[in-house]
C-alpha cells in the first residue's frame, strides 16, 4: 500500500518539494530559493526564468527522494500549488514563450489604458470576477500586446505556476479554478474563463484552454519526467491549487463560514462562503476556493513580515548578539520577551503601514509611528516593535469587519498559520484585538499539506477533502482574549482608523510617499 503524498510548492522565493505520510506527517523537505529578476528594459517587471526555475524544482524532488530513501512506487499521488498571479504564455507547440512572477508590476501604462478606454470598465470585469486590475492578469496581457506583439501573435495559450509543474509532470496542461480566478478572466460563478472579459479589454479570446477542477486526477508521472526526477512513472498527479486556497485546506478550513488568517511577508485574511456574489463596494478580494463551490473573500495586507525584518535589521542589532550569546536561533525571541513587558496599547502609541484593503483604490499611507513621548523608559524601541505586533492585529480587525460588511458574516474564531503564527505574543494580541480565540496549527506551513490533501483525496485515500484535513491536520495552541487587553485596544481601534484616514490622505495629495499604491493609480 502506498504510504506517502508529495507536494510540490512554488512560493515567491522559493520552490520545496514536501513528503507527507498519508496521516499528514512531515517525512521530508527540500527547498531551493529562486529569483524573479528584472528585464533592465521594463522598470517594475519580474521576469519567471522557466528553465531555471525547473531545475530547481528537479532537484527539490531529487534530494527529498534521496534524504528520506523512499521507494518512489509508494508515493500514491502528487499535486502542486504556487503563488497566485503569476502567468506562463504557450505556443501552440505547448513552449514556454513568456512569464511574469506574481510581484510584476511593469503595466503602469496600461492599467492606464484600461482606465481610459472606459472609467468603469474595472466595476464591471469585478463583478463578473471578483478582480481588479490591480493583481489581475489583464493589464499584463495587454503590456505583452504592446510591448512584445511577436509574443503576443505567438501565445495559443496561458496557463499559472502550479499548472506548470503539473504540465512538466504529466504532459497535459489546464488551469484550476482556485488560482486561474486570480487572473480576472474567469467567471466567479462559473468556476470557467470567461474570454468576453477578456474581448472587452481589447484581448484575444482564445488563449484559454481546458478548466479541471482541483483535486481530479490530471495525468500520471510521464516516462521523460520519470527519467528526469526519480518518480516512478505512472504515479498521479491530481490538479492543485493557489496558496491561499490550499492553506486554507491545510489548516481544516473547508467549510462555509469559517476563516484563517495567514501571516508572513504579507497577511491575508481568508473568509469561507457558498456564495460567490461580489462586494458591492468592490473592496474585497473573491476567489474560488480550491473546494468546488466554495469561494473565498480575501482581504490582502502588504508587507506586515517585511516590515518586521526592516525593523530587525534596522534597530535590533543588540538583540541579534544577545540571540547569538544565549544560542537563540531565531532573534525575535529575545525582541518578543521585552515586547512582552509592555502594557497593551504601547502607551498609547500608533503606527500606520498596510491599510485595510480596498481593492478598487489600493494606496497604503507612508509609513508612520505617532503618539509617543520623548520618555525613553515607556517609548523605547520594544514599544515600537509592540506597536508594529499591534498594527497588523488591528488590520486584521479591520479586514473582519470590512468582509462582515460584504456579506453580513464573520467567523466565531480565527486559524491563524504561517511565520508569524510561530510568535506566542503576536497570536495573543490577534486574540485581544478581534477578542476571538485564535487556533495555532502544529503545520504552521499550510501550503504544502494542503496540496498532500488534494493529493490524497484525488487518489482515493481521503472520501472528501474535508475529511482528508480533519484527518492530518492537527492543533498546537489556542489563545483566548483577554478582556481588559480588548477594551484597551477597542479603543485604540477607533484612534487608529481616524489616523490611517488622515496620513492617508496626505499620501493620496503627493505631500508624502505612500508605502505601496496600485499600478495606474
Amino acid at each position: 500500500m502506498s504510504k506517502y503524498l508529495l507536494a510540490l510548492d512554488a512560493g515567491t522565493g522559493s520552490i520545496r518539494a514536501v513528503l507527507f505520510s498519508v496521516d499528514g506527517e512531515q517525512v521530508g523537505v527540500a527547498q531551493r530559493e529562486w529569483e524573479h529578476h528584472e528585464d533592465p528594459r521594463w522598470p517594475g517587471s519580474m521576469d519567471f526564468d522557466w528553465v531555471t526555475n525547473w531545475q530547481l524544482a528537479l532537484d527539490c524532488i531529487k534530494e527529498v527522494l534521496a534524504k528520506t530513501s523512499i521507494d518512489p512506487k509508494e508515493i500514491a499521488g502528487i499535486s502542486t500549488t504556487c503563488m497566485r498571479e503569476g502567468i506562463l504564455l504557450y505556443d501552440q507547440d505547448g513552449n514556454e514563450i513568456w512569464a511574469c512572477a506574481n510581484v510584476d508590476a511593469r503595466s503602469v501604462d496600461e492599467v492606464k489604458q484600461l482606465i481610459d478606454m472606459d472609467p468603469e470598465l474595472e466595476k464591471k470585469i469585478y463583478q463578473k470576477s471578483g478582480q481588479t486590475y490591480a493583481l489581475g492578469a489583464l493589464p499584463r496581457l495587454l503590456w505583452v500586446k504592446n510591448k512584445m506583439p511577436e509574443i503576443y501573435n505567438k501565445a495559443a495559450k496561458i496557463g499559472m505556476f502550479n499548472d506548470w509543474l503539473a504540465y512538466k509532470l504529466t504532459g497535459i496542461l489546464a488551469v484550476e479554478p482556485s488560482n486561474g480566478s486570480t487572473t480576472g478572466i474567469m467567471s466567479l460563478e462559473e468556476r470557467a474563463w470567461d474570454p468576453e472579459i477578456a474581448k472587452e479589454c481589447g484581448l484575444r479570446d482564445d488563449l484559454f484552454g481546458q478548466v479541471i477542477e482541483c483535486g481530479e486526477v490530471l495525468g500520471t508521472v510521464t516516462a521523460d519526467a520519470a527519467v528526469e526526477t526519480g518518480l516512478a512513472e505512472g504515479t498521479p498527479v491530481v490538479v492543485g491549487g493557489g496558496d491561499c486556497q490550499l492553506g486554507m485546506i491545510g489548516v481544516g478550513a473547508c467549510e462555509p463560514g469559517q476563516a484563517g488568517v495567514f501571516g508572513g511577508s504579507f497577511w491575508q485574511y481568508e473568509f469561507n462562503t457558498d456564495k460567490s456574489t461580489p462586494d458591492p463596494d468592490y473592496r474585497v478580494r473573491v476567489n474560488c476556493h480550491a473546494i468546488p463551490q466554495i469561494w473565498q473573500y480575501e482581504a490582502l495586507a502588504f508587507k506586515p513580515g517585511l516590515v518586521m525584518r526592516w525593523y530587525r535589521d534596522g534597530f535590533c542589532q543588540a538583540e541579534k548578539a544577545e540571540a547569538k550569546e544565549r544560542g537563540i536561533d531565531d532573534v525575535y525571541e529575545v525582541m518578543n520577551e521585552r515586547a512582552a513587558e509592555i502594557p497593551a496599547g504601547s502607551h498609547g502609541m500608533l503606527c500606520c503601514f498596510s491599510d485595510v484593503m480596498n481593492y478598487i483604490h489600493w494606496i497604503h499611507a507612508s509609513p508612520t509611528f505617532t503618539n509617543f513621548e520623548l520618555d525613553p523608559e515607556r517609548f523605547n524601541k520594544y514599544t515600537f516593535y509592540r506597536a508594529i505586533l499591534e498594527n497588523t492585529a488591528l488590520l486584521v480587525r479591520g479586514h473582519i469587519e470590512l468582509v462582515k460588511e460584504a456579506t453580513g458574516n464573520e467567523p466565531d474564531e480565527l486559524i491563524f498559520a504561517g511565520g508569524a503564527s510561530k510568535c506566542s505574543l503576536w497570536a495573543q494580541i490577534v486574540a485581544d484585538v478581534t477578542g476571538k480565540n485564535v487556533h495555532i496549527p502544529k503545520v504552521k506551513e499550510a501550503t504544502a499539506l494542503g496540496a498532500a490533501v488534494l493529493a490524497g483525496y484525488g487518489v482515493g485515500i481521503y472520501p472528501s477533502i474535508a475529511e482528508g484535513a480533519k484527518r492530518v491536520v492537527k492543533w498546537d495552541k489556542t489563545f483566548s482574549p483577554n478582556p481588559d487587553n480588548k477594551a484597551v485596544y477597542d479603543q485604540l481601534y477607533v484612534q487608529w482608523k481616524d489616523v490611517y484616514k488622515s496620513q492617508l490622505e496626505l499620501a493620496e495629495e503627493g505631500k508624502v510617499k505612500s508605502m505601496w499604491r496600485a499600478p495606474g493609480l
